[in-house]
């Protein structure tokens, strides 16, 4: 599972400002998928990132933090010209699955209620997992799940949902510990990103951003696989 794990040049769901800098100082280490958010990054930034990681031999993605299908599927459009690889995030709308799946790039949207910046998950258990079955009728294949940042037991949502939804599921949000790493590689579900807990050095105190990833990468790499 570990090489699905998706790097987040972001902070609190904001695209950090030298995001660029971040990148070209990190991207010799041994992870494939970067991404950051639509937030805190204007078009031409957007296109710069994307044009060097591209370089690089990186996967990029998107997650988008809109919460209207207009800005959505602006948003989306973007994406595309840009060259994103892969977008998650974004209220499912029938409008933005069908661009996306013109333009062959995969989707992952948000499951059950989510609202505002950063993002946080609501609805119980029965009905993100009951939103998630939905979708799957409409031809989603993967899921963005907020599984850390519900009000509850989030272990537990991330357990169930894991365990009854048969998809490309990527666990993203809030995860800031070697004991949710050991949760997540337990669970095994296709992915999960990280981002903010690196800025804020969660798992190694003394070392930058860059120290934090490989920190994390040394663990996966003897963890409980």
């Amino acid at each position: 599972m570990y090489k699905n794990i998706i790097v987040m040049l972001t902070h609190n769901d904001i695209t950090v400002k030298n995001a660029y800098d971040i990148f070209m100082s990190s991207y010799d280490l041994n992870v494939h998928n970067w991404g950051f958010k639509n937030t805190g990054i204007n078009k031409e930034d957007m296109f710069k990132l994307v044009k060097v990681m591209k370089e690089k031999g990186k996967k990029i993605f998107l997650e988008v933090l809109a919460y209207d299908e207009s800005s959505c599927l602006e948003i989306v459009k973007t994406a595309a010209e840009c060259g994103i690889n892969e977008v998650m995030g974004t209220l499912y709308f029938p409008s933005v699955h069908k661009f996306l799946n013109n333009n062959k790039i995969p989707y992952k949207p948000f499951v059950g209620k989510v609202n505002a910046i950063p993002s946080v998950l609501e609805g119980s258990y029965d009905e993100i997992i009951a939103d998630a079955k939905k979708l799957l009728e409409k031809g989603v294949t993967g899921f963005d799940l907020l599984a850390f940042r519900h009000k509850e037991d989030r272990e537990k949502l991330a357990r169930q949902f894991c365990r009854e939804i048969n998809a490309q599921i990527c666990i993203t949000g809030s995860i800031s510990s070697f004991k949710q790493i050991d949760v997540l590689l337990d669970i095994t579900p296709w992915g999960f990103t990280i981002g903010s807990a690196l800025f804020e050095r969660k798992f190694t105190p003394i070392g930058g951003f860059k120290e934090n990833l490989q920190s994390i990468l040394d663990y996966i790499k003897v963890g409980k696989t």
